[in-house]
Formats: C-alpha cells, structure tokens, sequence
C-alpha cells in the first residue's frame, strides 16, 4: 500500500453544523480537496475556518482530473473528495476515481456523515430494505420498468428528483400506485424542512399548493404484506390450480388477477407451497 490517501469526506445536506469533528480535521490536514463546484466549497470551508486548495471534480471532467489526483497521490499529497452536499460516490461523481485510486495501490479512508437517502428513510418511517434509484429516470421506458417494480416490491424504493420534474413524477405514481403511501423529504435540515406523505394523489395536491419545493426526495413504500387468512385462501387455490393442470407461471398470474398481492410475495408463497414442475 502508497502513503497517500484519498479520503472521501461527506458534507452536510443542509444544515451546516451536520459536520463532524472528524470531516474537520481530515480537510484541515489534506494538501488538496477535490470538489464539485469550487465556489460554493469555498464558502463552506470559510465557515468552518478551512484554507486549502482546491481542484474542480465534476461529472464532465472525470477522466482528466483523476490522472490529475493519481499524481498528486504519487506525489504523496493527501487528497480530500467533497460532493456539494451529502456522500460522494451517491449520485455524484467519484465512483471512477475511488476505482483508479484503489488500482494504484493508494489508500482509501471513507468517512461516515450526511446522506439525503438515509435521513429520507428514517423520516419516512419505512422498516427493513429498500431500493435507491439515484435520480428517477428520465427514460419513459426505463421508467415503465421502475413503476411497474414499485407495484409488486416488497422493499420500499428511494429516489431524488428534480423539484421541476416532481408534479409530473408524482402523477406517474398516482396512476401506477393508487393508495401506496408516499413521503417527499424536501429541503432537509434547512429552515423550511418538510416531509410531505399520504397517497400520491395527497402528496401531489400539497406539492401543487407550495410556492417553492427546494430539493426532493421520494420515499415509496413497498406494497402490501398479504394478510395471513388470504395465504391459506391462495394456498388453497393453488392446489386446485395445480390439479387442473396449470403450471407455475399459469397459478401465478391467475392469483396474481384474482388476489391483487404482489407478484413478489406471490411468488414467495408459490416457492413455499408448491414443489410440482414450472
């Protein structure tokens, strides 16, 4: 293992007290911070009483400036990764250059901090996994396939959007999800902090009578666990099918019409009670 070390140091969301001790001293030692959009870092190291240089890090720039870091590595500075806000590496560049650092045989140190996703999460009140989708995709295709996932997954789901895309997204859950309860986490740890939940169709009415939304995150719940007197119902219907000659996929989607529960669960309980051929 080299000398130098990358650290990948996550900055506060909103609330600029949010730092830790620890994001302070490390930034305070470096010899260089790499950074998303140099101006505002600048603002946010003076905050804390923070000089040192600084090198522009952003999506476009990936290849030219990790060549730039590498060196500097081997010239044995100690660099700082920083994100405008939150964790890099999470929907923000980084990725790339931890990858290149590690094949270099330089040291990584990842410190723990802010994160958008988590904080959404706990806010939202949903237990057990969930999905993160990174920023809700663009492609109407690839869209289709998230929403029609959300439908029957029993993990919840978590993605950022874009505060003028929100209205258009949240119609899309309305029409796909009907009463699945929703959570928008905007503006996090800042003054006008709120969690907006209830169904889509809720969610969207509030989101429609704000003047302003800030930056979004949308916590999907995941769909409904199948009550325990359906189960014996469907197991015994899935014995009568089987009888009949249907295969697998042929129960499946008939429970899947008759019962409305996920394709997910389902398909669990299917695994479960039935050992017969696909």
């Amino acid at each position: 293992m080299k000398t130098a070390t990358l650290f990948i140091v996550p900055t506060p969301i909103g609330n600029l007290g949010d730092i830790t001790i620890r994001a302070l001293d490390v930034l305070a030692k470096v010899d260089v911070i790499a950074c998303e959009d140099t101006r505002h870092t600048l603002k946010r190291l003076n905050h804390y009483g923070i000089k040192k240089r600084l090198l522009s890090y952003q999506k476009f720039s990936e290849a030219q400036k990790t060549r730039t870091i590498l060196q500097a590595l081997e010239d044995g500075q100690n660099m700082a990764l920083m994100s405008d806000s939150g964790m890099p590496c999470i929907s923000d560049p980084g990725a790339i250059l931890v990858e290149r650092v590690r094949q270099a045989g330089f040291r990584i140190e990842v410190l723990p901090g802010p994160s958008a996703v988590v904080t959404a999460v706990a806010a939202a009140g949903v237990a057990g996994a969930f999905r993160f989708l990174g920023f809700f995709p663009r492609n109407a295709t690839i869209a289709r396939n998230e929403l029609m996932r959300m439908r029957v997954a029993t993990d919840a789901t978590v993605f950022y959007e874009a505060p003028r895309r929100l209205t258009r997204t949240l119609d899309l859950l309305r029409t796909w999800l009907a009463d699945r309860p929703i959570c928008v986490a905007r503006e996090m740890t800042k003054i006008y902090e709120e969690y907006i939940t209830g169904t889509s169709a809720e969610v969207l009415s509030r989101v429609e009578a704000l003047p302003a939304i800030g930056e979004v995150t949308v916590v999907v719940h995941p769909a409904p666990a199948l009550p325990q007197e359906d189960t014996a119902l469907i197991a015994q219907r899935v014995r009568v099918l089987r009888a009949a000659g249907g295969s697998r996929r042929d129960v499946l989607k008939v429970l899947m019409e008759e019962s409305g529960a996920s394709r997910n669960e389902l398909y669990s309980l299917l695994l479960t009670l039935d050992q017969g051929p696909d």
